[in-house]
């Protein structure tokens, strides 16, 4: 018999009622549920740890658009665009406003009657003044045909020397009698133009002061009525008025060159001049006034903007004179990172490494060719534990 068949095989069959037998194909509860808030707790604090690491505070700034000629710049100041030639335009008489044929931004020339006031009173004197002057006419002819008739009489012997004296008399009196009345004709005809008001030069309307059916008034006497109908200035006499300090004032002389930057229009550089320094100082300011003259401007340059004006050391170079402003940030902020030039950026208050391709040197700032754009948010003086997702905050 085969040595196979004799052996005993019983001991090769599974036992399932002995107590060491266990289904791994089931894990038991107690050990999945433990493992699970393992994991989810390790997970949570994985996404949570940003929020507790150490925040650091750091100096902002910004990439921005700087004009060439800032290399050139001596001395910043800020001021504001004033109209050298501006007037409030009153009238000369006092009524109701009857009239009024400009509004905002209406270009004017000298002379145009502007508004008028009701003149029927005046209009009323003035005819009766014409008519005066007219009678006064028609008895100077009377009379000087009476003087001639009695000229003639008396040289013929038919009239006395007190008829000659009388005809001559009456005559001077209605040569006067006309003059008078002349003169009185001249005052009504201006009582008539005062109720005109007239643009007293060629400019814009700046503000409207007054409306139809208001009184006005010169210098505004009465409580209810206007003194100014409306408020126009010379765009032409547009200038800066800036306040330079008084230590910094012998950086700057008449005629050097400046470049104006309205805060209007931040990308726009205007060529200007320094026109005149004013001769005294603000005692409480310790500044000098300084008028800035534009060289060229256009239309969107309007009366009581905001500007800031650089003085220059020399006139701009002609590659500089189209004011084509440039990307730029400070020397500082630029630092080397494994052998690329980066500028550490912020981007939802974390550190960004970001590289760029930089430019010509600009007086203490650099520009910017590649990899930033306007306004971006740099690290102005970065140090070496400022690494990519380091959280920061603003320097107080």
């Amino acid at each position: 018999m085969n040595t196979t068949q004799n052996a005993d095989l019983s001991g090769l069959r599974i036992r399932r009622d002995q107590d060491d037998y266990k289904d791994t194909s089931r894990l038991p509860w107690k050990i999945i549920i433990p493992s699970a808030v393992v994991v989810l707790g390790l997970a949570g604090w994985l996404l949570i740890k940003p929020l507790f690491a150490s925040v650091k505070e750091v100096e902002f700034t910004s990439a921005t658009l700087s004009s060439p000629a800032q290399a050139n710049a001596v001395l910043n100041a800020s001021g504001y665009v004033v109209a050298q030639v501006k007037a409030a335009v009153a009238s000369k008489g006092t009524g109701r406003l009857e009239f009024l044929g400009v509004e905002e931004g209406d270009k004017v020339k000298k002379g145009t009657i502007i508004a008028r006031l009701e003149d029927q009173d005046m209009m009323a004197a003035l005819h009766q003044a014409e008519a005066n002057v007219g009678v006064a006419e028609a008895e100077r002819e009377d009379a000087r045909l009476t003087l001639e008739r009695v000229t003639r009489l008396h040289g013929s012997g038919l009239a006395s020397d007190a008829e000659l004296d009388g005809a001559k008399a009456r005559y001077a009196r209605v040569e006067a009698t006309i003059k008078s009345a002349a003169a009185a004709m001249k005052a009504a005809e201006v009582a008539l133009e005062n109720t005109r008001i007239r643009a007293p030069f060629d400019g814009t309307v700046l503000t409207k002061n007054a409306d139809v059916g208001e009184v006005v008034a010169p210098f505004a006497s009465a409580a209810s009525s206007r003194g100014a109908v409306v408020t126009m200035a010379d765009m032409s006499s547009l200038q800066v008025e800036a306040d330079v300090s008084e230590s910094n004032i012998i950086r700057v002389h008449p005629g050097q060159p400046c470049e104006i930057v309205l805060d209007a229009y931040p990308d726009q550089r205007y060529p200007g001049v320094v026109h005149k320094i004013v001769p005294t100082a603000d005692r409480a300011k310790a500044t000098v006034l300084t008028k800035i003259a534009f060289r060229s401007r256009d239309e969107r340059v309007l009366p009581e903007m905001s500007a800031k004006v650089l003085f220059l050391s020399e006139e701009p170079r002609v590659k500089e004179s189209a004011n084509i402003p440039v990307l730029t940030i400070p020397l500082s902020s630029v630092v080397e990172r494994n052998g690329k030039q980066v500028v550490l950026t912020v981007a939802d208050d974390a550190i960004v490494e970001t590289p760029v391709v930089l430019g010509a040197p600009l007086a203490d700032r650099i520009t910017v060719r590649e990899g930033l754009s306007a306004g971006d948010r740099i690290v102005a003086r970065p140090d070496p534990s400022l690494v990519a997702g380091v959280r920061v905050t603003p320097k107080k």
